[in-house]
């Protein structure tokens, strides 16, 4: 990254290279979010929790715009402060209340299906024109994923999990459309910078959702829940995503954005090194069925 901000270009296998390594960064970064989000919610609120990684994520990302003498202003606020919006409350709001009542592991592998709808609103948003082929496979992806939902609801659709399933999927399209237009963004303008504005085009609404949810009993928590939360907001909300912006711009963001299926397997890891979470053999053949169907679209 040069001192202007904007990318370095990179040409060739090298330029592939550098995209594929910072977008696994990235989804390394993202892929603890799920079980840091369950140690958090033992001392916050879902939705203190949501305004309170906002808030970390902003401060830093003041001080790098400061640091580079970044004026406010840019041609494209309104989109940045939008996907921000989607990627900053969105997202992390949703998945906080769901996994209230899924367990993370279980939720890493429904928000598998995020290359697969990322790849089709960029189709959407962007020029990218992914193959009839690959188009079918996502499909065969969606058609597994949603089996998977079915199978561990159970045949009782009142079942008290579907509600947490239900905004998993909503986080995940919230998601979606917001790695889209940041990925496009990112293309002209630095992913670091990209997030940063978005972060601070939104801090109104983050300071006014803190002091909302804000209780007495957040001054005092547990020292696993404060490093979570501190995680989220440095990691998870702003770190992983300098990385994946700028690979979703020099990549492609429907090839790029496959990579983020190896989150479903570092969640699960995570989820059973920290969360002592029961790993059964239908979440690992979910897991590898999407994985089959994810790398064969990369092919096509």
């Amino acid at each position: 990254m040069s001192d202007t901000g904007k990318p370095i270009p990179v040409t060739g296998d090298k330029h592939v290279l550098f995209a594929y390594v910072l977008g696994i960064l990235g989804v390394v970064g993202f892929g603890a979010t799920l079980p840091a989000t369950r140690i958090a919610l033992a001392d916050f609120t879902p939705e203190f929790l949501t305004f309170a990684r906002a808030a970390i994520a902003t401060a830093m990302a003041a001080a790098v715009l400061l640091w580079y003498r970044k004026p406010l202003r840019h041609s494209h606020n309104f989109q940045i402060f939008l996907a921000g919006t989607f990627l900053i409350f969105g997202f992390p709001g949703f998945m906080s209340v769901a996994m209230q009542t899924v367990p993370a592991a279980y939720g890493g592998v429904v928000l598998g299906f995020l290359p697969l709808t990322t790849a089709i609103i960029a189709r959407l948003l962007t020029e990218e024109k992914p193959s009839g082929l690959f188009w079918i496979l996502s499909i065969s992806g969606c058609v597994i994923v949603t089996g998977y939902i079915l199978a561990k609801a159970g045949p009782d659709t009142t079942s008290g999990d579907w509600p947490g399933y239900g905004w998993l999927v909503l986080a995940g399209l919230t998601a979606s459309v917001g790695y889209v237009i940041f990925g496009k963004l990112s293309r002209k303008t630095a992913g670091w910078e990209i997030i940063s504005r978005s972060l601070v085009l939104n801090m109104p609404l983050t300071i006014i959702g803190l002091i909302w949810f804000f209780d007495r009993s957040f001054v005092d928590p547990s020292m696993p829940g404060l490093s979570a939360l501190l995680y989220l907001g440095s990691v998870s909300m702003f770190l992983a995503f300098c990385a994946w912006n700028a690979a979703l711009a020099m990549g492609g963001i429907a090839r790029i954005g496959q990579l983020q299926l190896l989150q479903v397997f570092v969640t699960i890891a995570l989820s059973a090194l920290l969360l002592a979470e029961h790993l059964d053999v239908l979440t690992i053949a979910a897991a590898t069925l999407i994985t089959i169907v994810i790398a064969a679209s990369r092919k096509v």
